[in-house]
């Protein structure tokens, strides 16, 4: 399960560096100095906060290639008919980027950690069928594979599409979802799905 994950990490970051050595000493023969990317942004994910999920994510330059991410959700609501979709997520990403930082296509490997609460809920593309039946309560390990592009609205403004597919470790509780109080039973699953996806405007801080 994690072998490929981590030969694709080898790769990207191998070619990362070979493109950064390659491209430091083209400005040392020309004696030119190396341009000004941007190097730090915020963001917000607004498909999150259509679902009243409040979230917010920042992104740094670690070189000419590759960026860190890290973005943090949160859903505190209970809703009518006693639906839930009670979270808090963290998801750290390192991506590399195939022309340069925040403008283009790119490669991202994520992690992901999140405790849980949810239930009564039909989910889009039937992910996760049970929880129009459930409700289930732990915690959620996980790691994945994401692509995205960032499209340039302004010097400060960008817009960014990513999508994430990837293996998370399940352990939690299932309750009965008409009364959500009576505990099923225990259980640790696996999933293998969609981990990640964003619609996200982001400003640029330097």
């Amino acid at each position: 399960m994690y072998r490929p994950i981590l030969l694709l990490i080898i790769i990207l970051l191998n070619s990362a560096f070979v493109k950064i050595h390659c491209q430091e000493s083209n400005y040392k023969e020309f004696g030119a100095a190396p341009p000004s990317l941007p190097s730090l942004a915020i963001k917000t994910n607004l498909l999150y906060n259509l679902t009243t999920t409040m979230n917010l994510g920042g992104e740094i330059k670690l070189s000419d290639y590759l960026t860190f991410d890290l973005s943090l959700s949160y859903n505190p609501w209970t809703f009518s008919d006693n639906r839930k979709f009670k979270h808090i997520s963290v998801q750290p990403e390192i991506r590399y980027w195939i022309y340069e930082p925040y403008n283009g296509h790119f490669l991202g490997v994520h992690l992901l950690y999140s405790n849980f609460n949810v239930g009564n809920l039909k989910l889009p593309l039937n992910i996760l069928p049970g929880l129009n039946d459930y409700r289930y309560r732990g915690d959620a390990y996980g790691l994945g594979l994401s692509y995205g592009y960032q499209w340039i609205l302004s010097p400060r403004w960008n817009l960014e599409a990513t999508f994430g597919f990837g293996y998370l470790y399940l352990d939690y509780s299932r309750y009965e979802c008409h009364t959500c109080g009576k505990k099923i039973d225990e259980k640790k699953d696996h999933y293998l799905g969609p981990t990640k996806a964003g619609v996200s405007l982001i400003y640029i801080i330097k």
